[in-house]
C-alpha cells in the first residue's frame, strides 16, 4: 500500500504542474486559461488531504511530509502565480505596483510559516493567502489598479492582525450557508471563466454577496474572539 500513499503525494506534487501551465497562460495573456488551470490546483488542494487520512500516508511513508510539499504548491498556486498575473494585466503598476507584489509575498511566507496560522474555529488566524482569490475578483470585477492596490494593501496589512477568517467547511457557524455560498461562488467563477472575463453583472452580484457574507461572518467571529 506504500505505493497507493505515494500517489497521493503525486496528486499533491501536480498542483505545480498546474501553476507551470497557469504561468504559460500569463506568458500567453489568456486569463481564463490561467484562472482554470489556479482552479484545478484548488481542487487538487481540496481533495488530496481526503486521501491522505483515508489512505494514512503520514503512516506509510513518515519519511515525506505532505504537508510541506502541500505548502510549497499552495505558496506557487494561492500567491506567486496570482501576484504574476496582476504585474502582467498591470492590475498592480509601476514601482509601486512592484513594491506592493514584493510584499504580497513576503506577508504570506509570513503567513504559511506560521504554526498558530489556525483558531479554535477551525477559521484562519489573519488573512490566509487566499490572492488567487483576489486576483479573480480583480479581473471579474475589473476593478482599476487604485482600488486594486488598496485592496491589496488591506490584505496585507490584515494578514498581520488575528482576525479570525471563514473557512466554508471547517467553520462550524453557519456551515450550510457558507457551504451554500462557497457553491455559488464556484458556479459563477466557472461561468465567468467559460464565458470570458470580466463577470457579467449577474455574476458579480453573486461574487460580492459571497464576499460580502464571507467578512462579515469573520467580523462576527472576530466580536466572540477571547482576548490572547
Amino acid at each position: 500500500m506504500r505505493w497507493l500513499a505515494a500517489s497521493v503525494h503525486v496528486l499533491t506534487a501536480f498542483g505545480a504542474v498546474a501553476a507551470l501551465f497557469a504561468t504559460l497562460a500569463i506568458f500567453d495573456h489568456q486569463a481564463e486559461r490561467m484562472f482554470l488551470w489556479l482552479g484545478i490546483a484548488l481542487i487538487i488542494d481540496g481533495i488530496d488531504g481526503i486521501f491522505a487520512r483515508a489512505i494514512g500516508v503520514s503512516e506509510r511513508l513518515p519519511r515525506f511530509s505532505g504537508e510541506v510539499l502541500d505548502l510549497v504548491v499552495d505558496y506557487l498556486n494561492y500567491v506567486f502565480v496570482p501576484v504574476l498575473a496582476l504585474l502582467a494585466w498591470h492590475y498592480l503598476d509601476g514601482p509601486s505596483g512592484l513594491a506592493i507584489a514584493a510584499l504580497i509575498l513576503l506577508s504570506s511566507l509570513y503567513h504559511f510559516a506560521d504554526t498558530q496560522s489556525k483558531t479554535k474555529d477551525n477559521a484562519f488566524a489573519g488573512f490566509p493567502a487566499i490572492w488567487n482569490i483576489v486576483a479573480f475578483y480583480v479581473f471579474a470585477l475589473a476593478l482599476s489598479p487604485g482600488v486594486t492596490a488598496a485592496v491589496c494593501i488591506a490584505a496585507i496589512v490584515l494578514t498581520f492582525v488575528p482576525v479570525p477568517w471563514v473557512h466554508p467547511f471547517r467553520v462550524e457557524l453557519l456551515r450550510p450557508l457558507s457551504v451554500m455560498a462557497a457553491g455559488a461562488f464556484a458556479v459563477s467563477s466557472i461561468v465567468t471563466v467559460t464565458r470570458g472575463l470580466p463577470a457579467t453583472p449577474l455574476h458579480q452580484a453573486v461574487m460580492l454577496v459571497v464576499a460580502i457574507y464571507g467578512v462579515g461572518l469573520s467580523a462576527y467571529l472576530w466580536t466572540r474572539q477571547e482576548p490572547r
